[in-house]
């Protein structure tokens, strides 16, 4: 089972990507995570991202899932390939070949939950932007890509929510 929380920077996708992984431990699941790998990229992101930094995102962020998928029956995404493909869309207009490899890997997310933006939420971690122009151009974009690829996904509503999809999806979680 793999579980990705998608939607802009700054909403809470990593608090909300803690909390399920933390819960479904505590259920017994053996858990693996994946933080947001842009922080961890070489590159410069958010509004001076370049094509480049963008491309190093995507890759990294598959090549972890790969990883875990070999050692955790169950994974917690805080970020998927979607939401982070809309940063590149937004900077540098449609990527075909990339949306192509994005629409595929969409394939292998068992749930993704879709983390709207809380207009009090977004604070400065010395990472993400704190524009709320850019915060709500990368919303509106993946709003859009959500529909037009008819990629399935869940409206968040609450943790314990998304505990019981990832509970019915798996099979193998017992009831909190």
């Amino acid at each position: 089972m793999k579980v990705a929380f998608i939607g802009t920077h700054g909403v809470g996708k990593t608090t909300l990507a803690f909390g399920l992984a933390s819960h479904l431990k505590q259920l017994g699941a053996n858990v693996g995570f994946l933080e947001e790998v842009a922080r961890r990229c070489p590159f410069p992101i958010n509004e001076d991202t370049s094509l480049e930094a963008q491309t190093w995102i995507q890759v990294e962020t598959i090549r972890r899932e790969i990883e875990l998928t070999k050692v955790y029956p169950e994974i917690v995404c805080d970020r998927s390939v979607l939401d982070n493909y809309c940063y590149m869309e937004l900077r540098f207009g449609r990527q075909e070949a990339i949306l192509g490899l994005v629409r595929h890997w969409s394939s292998t997310y068992d749930l993704l939950v879709k983390v709207p933006i809380n207009e009090e939420y977004l604070q400065a971690d010395g990472m993400r932007s704190t524009d709320r122009v850019f915060q709500r151009a990368i919303d509106e974009l993946l709003d859009s890509l959500l529909e037009e690829t008819r990629i399935p996904y869940r409206p968040f509503t609450t943790l314990e929510d998304t505990v019981e999809q990832a509970r019915l999806i798996s099979g193998r979680l017992p009831i909190a």
